[in-house]
């Protein structure tokens, strides 16, 4: 019998790795230093498309404290190259990430040379001392030109296209052809930079005695850096320790082994030294793997009542120069997504993903679901101008009904469980939008008007995870998990997972992550850590409780099924004034004559992802004298299943949404035609401060369980990147609409871009209203 006091879970505990952090305790990879270090500077291409004639770096070794200039010649053949990452059914083409350039670069800030000082500070003034004849050639910027022009970025691969996938139902044709109304619409959204706070960067020390790695990496996991590292090394895996310090945020961009971690390990085994590379912002602008970057044409079909028949949609995503391994994942999961929370019963869905001369593309926030999200949810809104339904019974009348879950997609997913209809009904609730209007009203020359979105987006790639749980008899629980934070308060929130499993105190309970010497592990990404990392730790720890039982068995000689386990106790059924404590037996154990632990060490399994969904509003002003749009409200009520933590799930949403406003309002990574960066810093690439932060957020969740998990979690961290965009493109259109604009706006809202749309429409007032 098992008696078990939910104490911790659902309690919105402050984090406890925050006090550390504030009093400046914490410990981040610049902080990391190894006696004998050398400092890495990379040598970066200033074209765009280029033959490298010659490299001269016979100046820069010369000067003071240089240990050596390395390009691409001095490191054949020490280590290979990392695959792109293949999904099912999608066509990839084999062009691999390019570690350092040999003959040719093909984007600004290709690593072309590294110099390797005593100093940072002395390897930057040597790489200016690298001399390099370039031969500039034509390039191509615009994924529509790679795709029909005539620069051919690789040889060999027809019109640039580096993946492709597609997918159509059987009664596709017959079921567009049934439609009364068909609305097309053609949608964008540019490239962001991740731009975490602290930029990447890597310690690392190769023996060559051993053949092993030891790598320091600001990561968002050691697993991944590790696995490519044995890879591209070919080492085995338990020659490669990875260990993650303190992680100032990434939102994906800190994934895997980048570029620079292979040649920083590769210097080490030449040199013999530790070699450290930690970039500035400069370079994460120009040489870290970008976001976002994706075009679609849709057409939705609908019946008499505004029922979806059909819909198609040709989605061209912009890759990038290389595939790093995981580039395709984010459009090719925007794809899969394109039927959002609707019934849809026939798709026809292709992707092209092609190359260009910019840095390659990778995760960022949302990975490829904010971008089926905004292309779905604005079809939808254009859907319902066109047969004149308002835009929540539109929604309401396709919305896949609660009892036909698990819902399987035409586009092959299987949604595990949801209630979409009274979070939607919320949201508008609390945006104050009903059924029959559409929120728009004139006020002093400003124009407001709201938007409403539905999202729904998978989580648990990967499908598992690792955890292990140690009971010390000195009275503490070691936990450890393969999945590790930077930033999302792991520590806290799997604290109140075991504390509650093994009915103790949540002071008593350590959190070990960050180190690939612990566990195996999938990692930290996609919404996962929760659904998999949590629920491995539930699955530890109910053997070790089992195990606890075990040993109690033995010590009262009764049987197993006689005892209770009572909160952290254990006792024989009727007789609770003789019990042993979880510690007690962990005492006796290590006492025992074999020394034994009381510990287990086990994987969480899923058999799919799950899909948490939800509902986002926003209210949105215009200044008719200036195009400045004003965010005044945002909505976001959430389905995640089991909230652990209420604050941490509160804090994740309202960093996500803030990123998916800034996407809607400020964001955008320009290229020139000859493909150089024109945003290439905060000066000219905008993110939000609190000044632009000051609207009201309302956030609330609901609970649909999956069923997949003990624990009922699915995943919280990137909602609001899914449904903010969406909510806010739908508002600002929503009010150019008034002003009798008939097409379709893109993000970013800027007020140069929306001023010219004012222009064009002779709707621009004399005077400025900006107000606060």
């Amino acid at each position: 019998m098992e008696k078990i006091a939910h104490e911790w879970v659902g309690q919105p505990l402050t984090r406890n790795e925050d006090s550390f952090l504030l009093r400046g305790e914490g410990k981040y990879l610049d902080d990391i230093n190894v006696e004998g270090q050398l400092h890495m500077r990379v040598v970066r291409s200033p074209f765009a498309r280029a033959v490298i004639k010659s490299i001269d770096t016979s100046r820069a070794a010369q000067m003071s404290g240089v240990a050596a200039v390395y390009s691409a010649k001095d490191f054949a053949p020490m280590f290979t190259v990392v695959p792109p990452a293949a999904a099912p059914g999608v066509k990839v083409s084999n062009v691999a990430m390019s570690i350092i350039a040999d003959r040719n670069v093909n984007y600004v800030g290709e690593p072309v040379a590294v110099v390797l000082a005593a100093s940072r500070e002395l390897a930057e003034d040597a790489a200016d001392g690298v001399d390099i004849d370039y031969e500039q050639l034509p390039c191509v910027t615009d994924p529509r030109s790679s795709l029909f022009g005539g620069v051919a970025i690789h040889e060999g691969i027809s019109n640039n296209v580096l993946i492709s996938w597609e997918k159509k139902s059987d009664d596709f044709d017959e079921a567009l052809s049934r439609a009364t109304s068909i609305v097309e619409g053609t949608f964008e959204l540019p490239r962001l930079v991740a731009s975490p706070m602290e930029p990447r960067g890597c310690l690392v020390s190769y023996d060559t005695s051993t053949d092993a790695i030891m790598l320091w990496a600001s990561s968002q996991d050691p697993h991944r850096p590790r696995a490519q590292l044995a890879q591209v090394f070919d080492l085995p895996a338990d020659h490669v320790r990875v260990v993650i310090p303190e992680v100032g945020g990434a939102f994906g961009s800190k994934g895997g082994a980048p570029q620079e971690y292979i040649l920083a390990c590769a210097s080490s085994k030449k040199l013999g030294h530790p070699v450290k590379w930690v970039e500035d912002r400069s370079e994460n602008f120009l040489s870290s793997y970008q976001g976002r970057g994706i075009s679609a044409r849709v057409r939705l079909g609908l019946d008499d009542g505004g029922l979806f028949l059909a819909l198609e949609a040709e989605l061209l995503a912009d890759l990038g120069a290389y595939l790093f391994q995981s580039t395709p994942i984010a459009p090719y999961t925007a794809a899969t997504m394109m039927t959002g929370a609707y019934r849809i019963p026939s798709v026809k869905i292709s992707l092209t993903g092609v190359a260009t001369n910019k840095v390659p593309t990778g995760p960022y926030r949302g990975a490829g679901r904010p971008e089926a999200c905004f292309f779905v949810e604005r079809i939808v809104d254009m859907a319902a101008n066109k047969v004149g339904l308002d835009h929540l019974e539109i929604r309401l009348r396709n919305l896949i009904p609660p009892d036909s879950f698990p819902y399987v997609t035409p586009l092959g997913l299987t949604y595990d469980s949801g209630n979409y209809e009274p979070v939607l009904k919320r949201a508008s609730e609390l945006l104050g939008v009903a059924k029959g209007a559409n929120g728009c009203e004139n006020s002093d020359g400003w124009l407001s008007a709201t938007g409403i979105a539905m999202s729904v987006e998978p989580a648990g790639a990967g499908l598992w995870e690792s955890g292990s749980i140690e009971v010390l008899g000195t009275g503490t629980v070691i936990a450890k998990s393969g999945s590790s934070s930077h930033g999302q308060g792991h520590k806290t929130a799997f604290a109140q997972i075991v504390a509650d499993e093994l009915g103790v105190d949540i002071e008593s309970v350590s959190i070990m992550q960050g180190d690939s010497d612990f566990s195996d592990g999938v990692g930290t990404f996609g919404s996962r850590s929760i659904l998999l990392g949590g629920e491995a730790l539930v699955v530890a720890s109910r053997e070790v409780r089992d195990l606890a039982l075990d040993w109690a068995s033995s010590f009262f000689e009764v049987a197993k099924e006689d005892l209770v386990w009572d909160t952290g106790r254990v006792h024989v059924q009727g007789s609770p004034q003789s019990q042993l404590t979880l510690f007690e037996i962990a005492r006796q154990m290590e006492s025992s004559e074999k020394h034994l632990t009381l510990a287990a060490k086990t994987r969480s399994n899923i058999p799919g992802p799950v899909f948490p969904f939800g509902a986002y509003g926003a209210e949105v002003e215009i200044d008719l004298a200036t195009g400045f749009v004003r965010l005044r409200r945002i909505i976001a009520v959430d389905d995640t299943g089991t909230i652990i933590n209420p604050l941490l799930a509160e804090g994740q949403v309202t960093g996500a949404t803030l990123q998916g406003i800034a996407s809607a309002l400020w964001e955008e990574m320009i290229y020139d035609e000859d493909g150089l960066p024109l945003t290439g810093s905060f000066l000219d690439y905008l993110i939000p401060s609190s000044a632009e932060s000051d609207f009201r957020s309302t956030n609330e969740f609901r609970c649909t369980p999956t069923p997949f998990t003990s624990l009922g979690a699915k995943g919280i961290a990137e909602s609001g990147t899914v449904g903010a965009l969406a909510a806010v493109a739908n508002a600002v259109n929503a009010a150019l609409a008034r002003l009798g604009f008939t097409g379709h706006l893109d993000p970013p809202y800027s007020p140069e871009k929306m001023w010219n749309t004012l222009v064009n429409l002779g709707k621009v007032q004399a005077g400025s209203n900006l107000r606060k």
